[in-house]
């Protein structure tokens, strides 16, 4: 997700005939020779009949894609005096074909943000790129169609026979899921633990029978997260960029996006991964919004342990022979499970079927560790009464949350942190005590009902509710109701 400037240097021989490629390419880079060859060809340019080297700088940065077939032919074109050297201060981003015409390449905004921090908005790109390269505050984003029309962009005068551009291959973009809050019946208690978990950013698990609404009020969640500012809004976008599952005609993406894979996806489907480069997963294009896992426990157990790291550092590291990738994930994740395999084990439990050891391995999938670092933890009961009166719509619930945020952003004003999820447990400690207060959540610890992981959790649950109270400070009220939503009721 972060850009490297790689200078394109090309060097024009007065011997055999030759084309050397060198820094480090993989295959596809290494089979741009023959692309950029043939587009020149093609492009009614003199191929230079000469030893060519061209060095891809710096050497030492493993190179991939075809994101530099342009680049080495507008290198080779100027080493041999058929393009100015002013093409030095220019980036080009884009694959050749053999018969000239420019396709686009995923990654294209992360690469031209890059380039911009660098101190080079002058960038070229495939006429289908150039509405997302735009999007870069700063950039100076030119299109062509061709490498010809690339090199008429230059100065340099060559006949550009028509030719149809390439378009851009449909994208399966991620849709917000519909629905307002107030079409859930009943439900104040996970009601209530939905706001609380926008308002603070926090981790939440759901457990009820069949038809109760957890999955319903999951797909709510993201209606009541706030839009993106700028800052996250070219994040999430640039991992859609990568993934190549970003509709440019929409602008950048400002809602929070919402990620629900199906139990049998793979851990490289969640994570990230494939051959050569990694490719974001669902948890990095959930980044800043909502990973939704229903029916968790049904998931593998790799699948759900591969994301202990993402909640507790924001970001997924995939390691290869070649190096690491990393992508962003600090993402929201809402688990839902059933009480037991038949989810018919309420109250009494009088209607279930499963034997207590079906129900130990069924709730055992979730690990110990894994639901330590999920903040809320909440039953959801079954409805008896159809025509309930409805709850409060998204619309008013999200303006609660968007004052609560603003609350924590003044708090936080001066630190790395924007939500109280993000804040570690010494700050949390040293920097706003509880003092006396903290006495319930020590008592929790000492009955082993918490962990130290989780008292902070608590804690900063306990944070969020003061933000939703319009309080300063936590009081026993919201300790008590943090340790509630934190064990399920037990600790209340």
């Amino acid at each position: 997700m972060t850009g490297h400037v790689v200078e394109v240097q090309a060097h024009v021989a007065a011997s055999v005939p030759g084309f050397v490629l060198v820094g480090l390419p993989d295959t596809s880079l290494h089979e741009s020779r023959d692309r950029v060859r043939a587009a020149v060809a093609s492009s009614g340019v003199p191929w230079p009949q000469r030893k060519i080297t061209v060095n891809l700088s710096p050497a030492s940065l493993p190179k991939t894609g075809t994101g530099f077939d342009l680049a080495i032919a507008v290198a080779i074109l100027a080493g041999a005096g058929v393009v100015r050297a002013e093409v030095r201060e220019v980036v080009h981003l884009a694959e050749v074909g053999l018969d000239g015409r420019l396709h686009p390449v995923r990654g294209v905004l992360p690469a031209v943000a890059a380039a911009v921090r660098a101190g080079l908005p002058d960038v070229v790109v495939a006429s289908a790129d150039v509405e997302e390269a735009s999007l870069v505050p700063g950039a100076r984003v030119r299109g062509a169609a061709t490498l010809a029309g690339t090199l008429r962009l230059h100065g340099v005068d060559v006949e550009d026979e028509p030719t149809d551009p390439f378009r851009r291959p449909a994208v399966s973009v991620r849709h917000q899921p519909s629905g307002d809050l107030a079409d859930v019946v009943g439900q104040p208690e996970a009601r209530r633990a939905i706001e609380v978990a926008a308002a603070g950013g926090h981790h939440l698990l759901m457990v009820g029978p069949p038809g109760a609404g957890k999955t319903m009020l999951a797909s709510r969640l993201p209606g009541v997260l706030p839009d993106l500012d700028d800052e996250a809004a070219v994040e999430v976008t640039s991992v859609h960029s990568v993934a190549g599952t970003f509709d440019p005609g929409h602008g950048l993406l400002r809602r929070p996006p919402f990620e629900d894979p199906h139990h049998t996806a793979t851990p490289a489907s969640v994570v990230g991964g494939g051959a050569g480069v990694p490719r974001p997963g669902a948890a990095s294009r959930a980044h800043r919004g909502v990973l939704f896992m229903d029916e968790a426990p049904e998931f593998s157990p790799r699948v759900l342990q591969t994301l202990r790291q993402p909640l507790e550092q924001g970001e997924l590291v995939i390691h290869r022979a070649r190096g690491a990738s990393r992508f962003p994930a600090r993402f929201q994740l809402v688990l839902a499970a059933n009480p037991c395999p038949c989810g018919r084990r309420v109250g009494r439990g009088l209607d279930c079927t499963c034997r207590p050891l079906d129900v130990q391995r069924y709730i055992g999938r979730l690990s110990g560790p894994l639901l330590d670092r999920v903040d809320l933890q909440v039953d959801v009961l079954p409805v008896r009464r159809a025509t309930a009166s409805p709850g409060e719509s998204t619309a008013v619930v999200r303006a609660r949350v968007q004052e609560a945020r603003a609350a924590a952003r003044a708090r936080l004003a001066g630190t790395p942190w924007r939500t109280n999820v993000e804040v570690p447990g010494p700050a949390l400690r040293s920097r706003w005590p509880l003092g006396s207060r903290a006495a319930a959540v020590d008592r929790a610890v000492e009955r082993g009902t918490l962990s130290l992981r989780g008292a902070d959790r608590a804690t900063r649950i306990a944070w969020t509710l003061a933000d939703l109270a319009g309080r300063e400070a936590p009081g026993r009220d919201e300790i008590g109701e943090a340790l509630a939503l934190r064990t399920r009721g037990s600790g209340a």
